[in-house]
């Protein structure tokens, strides 16, 4: 018998009657579907108004030996599976990590205008036109001083490799010490290929690098506009029983993380342009190009101000070494006031995490991931240390 309907209420009827979608598998014949008309029968019956699918069937016997090997041995598979997809997708990965980590740093501010009746998008948009808005303008700005730089330094660079051969120089010293050109040297001749391949390399890792940042930028305004959905999607994961608790540490953690990454990059600018005025003041060349440096470096905790500073104190050694020397303890004065005065006044509270831990993540995060690990590894150290604090102990203290 075979039934033929074009309109969605046919479709409905026939569904309801017989079992089988008249839109798959035409034309229906009993004689042909054999056994699985009696079970067409059945569900024609449990289809319903309100189950138009009809109702979740009684669970399977989790006791039942087939289920327990069939479990197990599915489990190695999807775990096997699993490490293999996410090995081949690590970098994809990596890029949806701090795209969504950028969009959390960025959610207080959306969350403030939403909080002032305006809708997310348009929050989202404002929040965005800022920040493009920022960027462009401090690029019109640093080009032209960053290319009359850029332009000194290749000028200048044979009368630094002449004074690193003079011997009764200062930078000639240190070069006889250290053998800082030999090891150039090697390094750039060790490189192996020819210069045409390592121009295309270099072409190819700039192209990928630019188009990263594209992709990380338009990631994150998509989790910026989508961010209360993501975020109840991500709460109804969880039991039933267990989700109010859940909304409350989760929050706290998201929390925490938009209130560092807007910290640190404040710092990061303040860094910037402390390092600015003192190459400026010493008469340090290249000093917009130094505190852009020290700027990027400044974000990666612990660390990154460290080899920024030596960098710059390095230049420093062209002008003189008392500037040099100079530089040195400016560098060391800013990282104990930076610690000690800007990370508890700008940060404050909300991410408290000792000291050793936050060695400690920034080493780990920064063996698996390099920069970006070390960048995300305070927040990701806070949000442990709240779950440990508020999940963990508590229920180590019941037993």
């Amino acid at each position: 018998m075979s039934n033929d309907h074009s309109t969605d209420g046919g479709i409905d009827e026939a569904l309801a009657e017989t079992g089988h979608h008249a839109m798959v598998g035409q034309p229906h014949d009993d004689a042909t579907e054999g056994p699985v008309t009696e079970a067409e029968h059945l569900a024609a019956e449990l289809s319903s108004e309100e189950h138009p699918l009809g109702s979740p069937g009684r669970r399977f016997d989790r006791r039942s030996p087939f289920f327990i090997g069939l479990t197990a041995s599915a489990g190695v598979a999807v775990t096997y599976g699993a490490v293999q997809v996410l090995t081949s997708l690590s970098d994809v990965l990596i890029l949806i990590g701090v795209a969504f980590f950028l969009a959390l740093g960025l959610e207080p501010a959306v969350s403030w205008f939403v909080n002032r009746g305006l809708p997310r998008w348009a929050a989202t948009t404002i929040v965005f036109a800022i920040f493009v808005l920022v960027l462009g303008a401090f690029i019109a700005a640093a080009i032209p001083p960053l290319s009359e730089q850029a332009s000194e330094l290749v000028r200048e660079a044979p009368t630094y490799v002449q004074r690193a051969q003079n011997h009764s120089s200062l930078i000639g010293r240190v070069n006889d010490r250290f053998h800082v050109q030999d090891r150039i040297t090697s390094a750039v001749n060790g490189s192996g290929g020819s210069i045409l391949q390592e121009i295309v390399d270099a072409g190819a890792a700039v192209f990928g690098a630019i188009a990263n940042v594209l992709i990380a930028i338009v990631l994150t305004v998509y989790f910026l506009v989508d961010m209360p959905r993501i975020r109840a999607t991500l709460y109804r994961m969880v039991p039933h029983s267990r989700r109010p608790r859940t909304i409350l540490i989760g929050d706290e953690v998201f929390a925490k993380v938009g209130a560092y990454v807007l910290g640190n990059v404040l710092i990061s600018v303040i860094a910037a342009a402390a390092s600015f005025v003192w190459l400026m003041a010493f008469g340090v060349p290249y000093p917009l190009l130094l505190s852009i440096f020290v700027g990027l470096f400044d974000l990666v905790p612990v660390v990154g101000s460290t080899i920024a500073g030596v960098v710059v104190a390095a230049v420093a050694l062209t002008v003189s070494l008392p500037v040099c020397i100079a530089t040195i303890a400016f560098f060391v004065v800013f990282r104990l006031v930076e610690d000690y005065l800007l990370v508890p006044k700008i940060i404050g509270r909300a991410v408290e995490v000792p000291a050793l831990t936050t060695v400690v993540a920034v080493l780990v995060g920064g063996a698996l991931l390099g920069i970006v690990g070390a960048l995300v590894a305070i927040p990701i150290a806070a949000a442990l240390q709240l779950i440990v604090t508020e999940v963990l102990y508590p229920r180590l203290d019941r037993t």
